[in-house]
């Protein structure tokens, strides 16, 4: 069961950059009580900035993250919720052109951390061991919905354009559903949207950018008990920004594709690996990205 436990909570780890992640099974339910505590490592390649709003055209990046997670399952109003918090560290090498001149920066340091609250509102009330046993031998369709909150506790420079931290608040209200396609087969699905807050210290001036509107879909195979792959997929639209009354061409009409795989192992712990790459760019988002996650419940 505890491999079980661990398995229910690995994609619950939200990825460095916003509107780009891909979370399998971000809302499947674990018994109350349950804590999880997760180390993760990052690596990102290709045209990736860790704000991918800024405007800035042929970057090639390097960045990697490790990142710290803490996660507890709970009641609230009698159904399965969990509440988050991440904190990440960046290491990069950016390079690019802004306005016809090449820039470079390695930026090392805290990012932005992020709290996630979850609650299923529909077919997951809040459960012992026992339930999520019985959950797992026959599973049903499930509706949730979650709050994602991004803080601008990242270091950052206003006379730099390429910063660890955006200075700005961002969240994502989001609602997801996993659909049983068969006893070892789910369907999972979120509709959600970014919403950013203005950068009223941007190299002197104020950015502001427009909501980004995303969609994912996961297919997951359950191969045996905690064990289990995915196939990904996510398309995200909107984020234009403006610089007091200018404005950017860097609409975004992107989607991306990838592969998660969880393996429990020693009872408590599992390990998560995933890949994913842009399979659709209009502006940045074209870039690989490889994690690799160690978790521990209790």
């Amino acid at each position: 069961m505890l491999r079980c436990l661990v398995a229910a909570a690995a994609l619950l780890i939200a990825n460095a950059v916003s509107a780009q992640e891909l979370t399998p099974r971000a809302y499947w339910p674990m018994p109350t009580g349950t804590n999880v505590l997760v180390l993760g490592y990052q690596h990102n390649t290709g045209d990736i900035v860790i704000d991918p709003s800024l405007p800035i055209v042929g970057v090639e990046s390097r960045i990697d993250y490790l990142q710290a997670t803490y996660q507890r399952a709970f009641s609230l109003f009698g159904r399965s919720a969990s509440a988050q918090i991440s904190v990440p560290h960046a290491n990069g090498l950016t390079r690019g052109v802004v306005d016809g001149e090449f820039l470079q920066r390695k930026t090392v340091g805290l990012t932005d951390a992020r709290a996630r609250l979850a609650i299923n509102l529909a077919g997951a009330p809040a459960m012992d061991a026992a339930g999520f046993a019985a959950l797992r031998a026959q599973p049903r369709p499930i509706i949730g919905a979650s709050l994602l909150v991004q803080a601008p506790t990242g270091e950052y420079d206003s006379d730099r354009l390429l910063n660890l931290g955006t200075n700005r608040w961002s969240i994502k209200p989001a609602l997801g559903m996993i659909m049983p396609l068969h006893r070892t087969w789910l369907f999972e699905v979120e509709l959600g949207a970014w919403f950013f807050g203005d950068n009223d210290d941007f190299l002197g001036e104020t950015r502001q950018q427009d909501p980004i509107f995303s969609a994912e879909m996961h297919l997951v195979k359950r191969i045996r008990p905690g064990f289990w792959a995915s196939l990904d997929l996510n398309y995200y639209t909107g984020g234009e920004t403006r610089v007091g009354n200018d404005f950017n061409d860097d609409l975004q009409r992107n989607g991306r594709a990838g592969l998660t795989l969880v393996f429990p192992f020693k009872g408590r712990q599992a390990l998560r690996g995933s890949f994913s790459t842009g399979i659709k760019t209009r502006s940045g988002g074209d870039f690989e990205m490889y994690s690799l996650s160690w978790m521990y419940a209790w």
